[in-house]
């Protein structure tokens, strides 16, 4: 979830014809490219809790599955009258709390490239427990930039369904509707979206997905799975501090790995099979045999080069 296009600022309406098109050239591409990219790297997926697949940051709930957003919705985003209706359709029906005016981000964030999203930053903290600069750095990580550093909320993965200020693949977004306690889960239920089992209705997965072009959700999104992340790695015996620093890079290798492959890693059980799929993921074939070929394995060629990522990116400290 590291090779993003950034494809606009804040909203469809500030969107120029250019970056409207290579907005709608990466969707395209993405849902030609998909099955044949998922395919050729195989899927993880591992059970967990109630029969859900851990999703990460190649796998998917099935690995057929087509990106549901498709072109129309993704027009009917582009379209100010619209997307009116699809805000209107998707705004919540349950009470929510005001987003903070003040706060550990909005303190630290002032007025820099991205200080509107302190405030979401912010509530999703103190709605969570997680530190508001954490869930910064999370975001910074994941989040395409625009000049200036400035987050770009329609950013979009051109090598899978990535997407969004948390590039969230679609299966992981859905799972989050789909599980008790989250914001969107919540949000899913309110509009609608969700049927008596509590799963997503196939004709609402389309305006679904496309919340994650919504800063607000995918801020509120980051911090829950963040949370879930973090705690089960602890359960699973991964000493994690409880200092900023510390929360925040577990609750990332959770973001980006999955918690199945997160788990692995930071016991050391990573595959050399699975380490160089991972690698290659994220640098480029070529670019992780040279990386290999110089670590001498592919396990340590891939953790080598994840926790340099880690330590230069995931930096709460700018946010706090």
């Amino acid at each position: 979830m590291i090779d993003k296009t950034a494809s606009s600022d804040l909203s469809a309406g500030s969107l120029s014809a250019s970056q409207k098109a290579r907005l709608i050239y990466d969707t395209a591409r993405s849902e030609m490219s998909g099955r044949l990219w998922r395919a050729a790297l195989g899927s993880a997926d591992e059970a967990e809790g109630e029969g859900k697949p851990s999703v990460n940051v190649i796998g998917q709930k099935t690995m057929g599955q087509s990106d549901p957003i498709g072109l129309d919705r993704l027009l009917a985003i582009l379209d100010p009258d619209s997307k009116a209706a699809l805000d209107a359709a998707a705004a919540p029906q349950v009470a929510e709390a005001p987003v903070a005016a003040t706060g550990e981000a909005v303190a630290a964030m002032g007025d820099g490239p991205n200080a509107r999203y302190a405030g979401m930053l912010d509530a999703a903290a103190e709605r969570t427990g997680l530190p508001a600069s954490a869930l910064a750095a999370i975001v910074d990580a994941e989040a395409a930039k625009g000049s200036g550093g400035t987050w770009q909320p329609y950013s979009r993965n051109p090598r899978s369904s990535a997407a969004g200020l948390g590039q969230f693949l679609n299966g992981t977004w859905e799972g989050e509707a789909e599980r008790a306690g989250t914001w969107l889960n919540a949000t899913a239920e309110a509009s609608g979206w969700l049927d008596a089992r509590g799963q997503v209705k196939a004709e609402n997965r389309g305006a679904l997905l496309a919340l994650r072009y919504d800063p607000r959700a995918s801020i509120e999104a980051v911090a829950d799975y963040a949370s879930a992340n973090v705690a089960a790695l602890r359960r699973s015996g991964a000493k994690i501090g409880e200092s900023t620093a510390e929360v925040a890079q577990a609750a990332y290798l959770g973001h980006h790995l999955g918690v199945g492959d997160a788990k692995r890693f930071l016991a050391g059980g990573l595959s050399p099979d699975r380490a160089r799929t991972l690698l290659g993921a994220q640098v480029g074939s070529a670019a992780a045999e040279r990386r290999i070929a110089q670590a001498g394995d592919a396990v340590s060629a891939h953790r080598t080069w994840l926790m340099d990522y880690v330590g230069k990116h995931v930096r709460p400290e700018r946010f706090a």
